[in-house]
């Protein structure tokens, strides 16, 4: 990302009675014999490759989404990198931030940062603002609640249910950080951990969850669009991405075309249905693994291979497989 190349270029022939290299030397006659020099034709210069050009850096724009100046981001290669990044910026500890949105300082999970950000995206970190308990009562097997994570040990809310259990609680937000359950820290854990656990919660016994909610932001600050127009960092035509990882570095990718992008929301919907998780991130590994699969063994092969701590249900694999069919044959 920010690393750049060292351009090394080969050295220019040494000139004005400086020493020259034997065969150039070689191609001349005896000294005093101005007839015979030139008589032995020295071999034409092989063609030099042109020195290779550095990177240019990729500079995002930020802001922490409660209200503070622009500041400017580059130098991670994944999320936990990048909050780095923020929390040096803007001199507060990494551990503050609890999520980050792009393009709006609201907490709006739509506009959520998962696993790609745009080149010219603005991100909007979203830091730690006063905790809560709440007390809450299974009513039924479901509390209704979508978890995800930010990619560096925090799990937060990201949907609550129309109606359902944890609705009722009007104290528990979209957004809220799942520190504890039971005042067992949850902190470092996935959000599919977490979402067993709630799961596993048992009907009509009362059980405590400590949560942290985003420090509200500041009225007079408006929702951003675009980040400033700036020079440095300009590197494509806004058709790429940087694709993030929760292992490995990031990757500058082609934005995932309009059938390949569906099949991603597809899974995520289904991660939902099937596990009360939502993570694009998530999703987009999982088309991945299953784009040049001819069949459902080879695609469930290729899916525990690099995401076999998520113990798919079966079923789950098969809808998942289903979708990628339709992908693959235009009909989604």
């Amino acid at each position: 990302m920010q690393e750049s190349e060292k351009t090394t270029c080969d050295p220019e022939p040494m000139q004005n009675g400086e020493a020259m290299s034997p065969d150039a030397q070689d191609s001349k006659g005896p000294p005093g014999d101005e007839e015979n020099q030139g008589a032995v034709p020295s071999a034409p210069p092989l063609p030099q490759e042109p020195p290779p050009c550095p990177r240019p850096k990729l500079v995002f724009h930020a802001q922490l989404a409660h209200g503070s100046p622009t500041g400017r981001i580059h130098g991670f290669t994944n999320v936990r990198e990048l909050y780095a990044r923020i929390a040096e910026v803007f001199n507060i500890s990494a551990s503050e931030i609890l999520f980050c949105t792009l393009n709006s300082h609201k907490v709006d999970m739509q506009k959520l940062l998962g696993g790609q950000i745009g080149l010219e995206d603005f991100i909007f970190a979203h830091v730690r603002g006063e905790t809560k308990e709440v007390e809450v009562v299974k009513t039924e097997d479901a509390l209704g609640l979508t978890i995800t994570d930010n990619g560096a040990g925090y799990a937060f809310i990201k949907r609550i249910k129309e109606d359902s259990t944890i609705d009722q609680i009007k104290t528990v937000c979209v957004g809220d950080h799942i520190e504890a359950i039971n005042d067992q820290s949850i902190v470092g854990c996935r959000h599919y951990e977490v979402a067993k656990m709630l799961k596993e919660q048992l009907r009509g016994t009362p059980f405590t969850l400590r949560l942290v909610e985003p420090k509200k932001a500041f009225d007079m600050i408006g929702q951003r669009t675009r980040a400033p127009k700036s020079s440095e960092g300009k590197m494509v035509s806004g058709k790429e991405t940087l694709r993030l990882r929760s292992k490995g570095s990031a990757t500058l990718e082609e934005i995932p075309d309009e059938i390949e992008d569906k099949a991603i929301k597809k899974v995520d919907d289904l991660l939902e249905s099937y596990m009360g998780i939502r993570d694009l991130e998530l999703a987009t590994t999982i088309v991945e693994a299953g784009k040049n699969k001819k069949n459902p063994d080879d695609f469930a092969e290729a899916l525990d291979s690099v995401l076999g701590d998520f113990g798919f249900p079966d079923v789950f694999l098969f809808e998942v497989w289903g979708a990628m069919g339709d992908m693959k044959n235009g009909r989604i």
